[in-house]
């Protein structure tokens, strides 16, 4: 220690990394507020477990808030920070922006949650604001080592969220599942990410540009082994949390397991994030070996449109649904990276953003459902819904004609905007692939669509009984235990239908049950409706991602 002393002493230039706070700012304030959701959590006499469940709640959509105001009024800054570790750009904040809205939302979503309860409040909004933190970090990175961290701190989180339900036999499966694939996703990011390192010699995206630009690879980009290998081993690190086929295995079942919420936030914030660390790395750091990476990539977009598309046909789940068409989508959003110019970025951008509006309103009808019957995640569950709950039920609808492209929609502005940057970089052919993709999902978005209208409804096994219930510990296998939080009526309920009740015991609700879910399934369809008429603010913010990085 006095050595150390000393050596500062004698050194006095030495100093640390120069830091723009006022840029920083939004980061710090997702870690803050996870700090004080989780300290929160943790008080237990002096605050009633009710009491405590709103309280972390407000905090955490106070700190989502906060930190999407000071994204707002720093938008179009442009600065590195922490020693060029970080880049915050219009690219980065608008996707920050979009991890603040979808965090917003699945808070929202969460509150009649069992899994809140379950896993305790202030841990359950503590990981997820730590995740959104990963996100913004990964987005912003601009060198190997900050990309990796991003990767880790937005993942590690979302493992624990997906078991959260740790009654549950399907979160358990599915925070499992989703750890192992993860695991072996960041594994072999980490080894691309060295490959890389060990053949440009630098972690810098910048310096890592300027190798591969002027032709100092060992062996020249077409030649260098170590160079393209770890292209490829990037491109499966990064495949694997984008939901890309065929590294696509683990989606359908983890969302399908996951509690809804995390669900609707994987489908959403976790996409935009994946996406946009592709785009800032594939489209910034290596944009000089385009013409290596790009046919690969444009091929694997076009096997995953396909495969999501034709691996939804068959599914009965709604909740598998949405995650054949996460693949299918991921497709249709790798497309724009693909074309590498500016043109490509603004169009996956724009997609995002409406992509997020999308789902969000079918989950919190899927929520809401799930509450009512224990087949709400099934087609049967959503028969008479139009007649039982229409205030539900048309923004369902919206939802699924947005996600299948229909005119009138964002879905359709997005898909053009998207077709329009292939055929201007000369990928008329994967543009193609995108139009037979969206037509493939007219088979299973219109059967969501028509059991909502045009079946009759059918009795509930049990109102409430899957979120209520849940795989115990208990000595027998399958022994049902009552989670924690669920109300003696909800429970008694469960228990009528257990006994062989016919007749559903919360048919009908009405919209006003659950304020919350209504409430972001209408806003989120009417945004659906409005930016599909009048895309213009849209055009004009997504027009300044690409713009940051350069591109033409």
């Amino acid at each position: 220690m006095t050595a150390l002393l000393t050596t500062a002493a004698a050194s006095p230039h030495l100093h640390g990394p120069h830091i723009d706070w006022a840029s920083f700012m939004p980061i710090l304030i997702l870690g803050g507020g996870a700090l004080i959701v989780l300290i929160i959590g943790l008080l237990g006499g002096p605050l009633a477990e009710s009491v405590r469940a709103r309280v972390t709640a407000l905090v955490a959509i106070m700190a989502f808030a906060a930190s999407l105001v000071v994204e707002i009024s720093i938008f179009h800054r442009q600065t590195s920070i922490i020693s060029s570790a970080l880049r915050i750009d219009d690219l980065a904040l608008i996707l920050d922006m979009l991890f603040a809205v979808s965090g917003i939302a699945t808070v929202l979503l969460s509150l009649r949650s069992p899994a809140v309860s379950t896993a305790g409040h202030g841990e359950y909004y503590a990981l997820m604001l730590f995740s959104v933190m990963g996100m913004a970090v990964l987005v912003s990175a601009q060198n190997l080592v900050s990309l990796f961290l991003g990767f880790e701190l937005l993942s590690i989180p979302l493992y624990i969220l997906c078991a959260s339900e740790y009654r549950r036999e399907g979160s358990l499966e599915s925070g499992l599942k989703y750890l192992v694939i993860g695991s072996v996703g960041s594994a072999t990011l980490l080894y691309g990410l060295a490959l890389v390192y060990g053949s440009t010699g630098s972690t810098q995206f910048s310096q890592i540009a300027a190798q591969i630009h002027s032709g100092h690879l060992a062996h020249g980009v077409y030649g260098d082994p170590m160079f393209l290998t770890g292209l490829g081993l990037v491109m499966v690190g990064f495949a694997f949390k984008a939901s890309v086929a065929p590294f696509h295995q683990w989606t359908p079942d983890v969302y399908e397991g996951a509690p809804t919420p995390i669900t609707a936030f994987m489908a959403t914030a976790t996409k935009a994030a994946a996406l946009g660390v592709l785009i800032r790395f594939f489209d910034v750091a290596v944009i000089s070996a385009h013409h290596q990476w790009a046919p690969a990539l444009a091929a694997i977009a076009a096997i995953t449109i396909i495969v999501g598309n034709v691996g939804a046909l068959s599914q009965t789940s709604l909740k598998r649904i949405l995650g054949y068409s996460s693949v299918g989508q991921a497709g249709y959003m790798l497309a724009g990276v693909v074309v590498g110019t500016k043109l490509g970025v603004d169009a996956t951008v724009l997609y995002l953003a409406f992509y997020l509006i999308m789902n969000m309103g079918a989950f919190a009808v899927i929520v809401a459902n799930q509450n009512d019957r224990s087949d709400g995640d099934d087609l049967a569950g959503l028969a008479g819904l139009g007649a039982r709950n229409p205030w539900l039920a048309w923004p369902l609808t919206v939802s699924m004609l947005a996600l299948a492209g229909i005119p009138g929609t964002v879905g359709f502005i997005g898909k053009f905007q998207l077709i329009h940057a292939l055929v201007n970089g000369g990928y008329t052919w994967l543009a193609i692939v995108l139009v037979l993709g969206s037509m493939i999902s007219l088979g299973y978005y219109l059967r969501v669509i028509a059991a909502v209208w045009m079946r009759a409804e059918t009795p509930s096994p049990g109102a409430g009984f899957a979120s209520r219930f849940a795989f115990g510990t208990g000595t027998g296998a399958g022994t049902l235990a009552p989670i924690a939080g669920g109300s003696p009526e909800a429970d008694a309920l469960g228990a009528g239908a257990v006994a062989g009740s016919s007749e559903p015991a919360a048919a009908h609700a009405s919209s006003s049950a659950y304020p919350e879910l209504t409430l972001v399934a209408i806003v989120f369809a009417a945004a659906t409706i409005a930016f599909g008429v009048f895309p213009s603010p849209m055009f004009t913010l997504v027009a300044h991602a690409g713009r940051a990085l350069g591109l033409h």
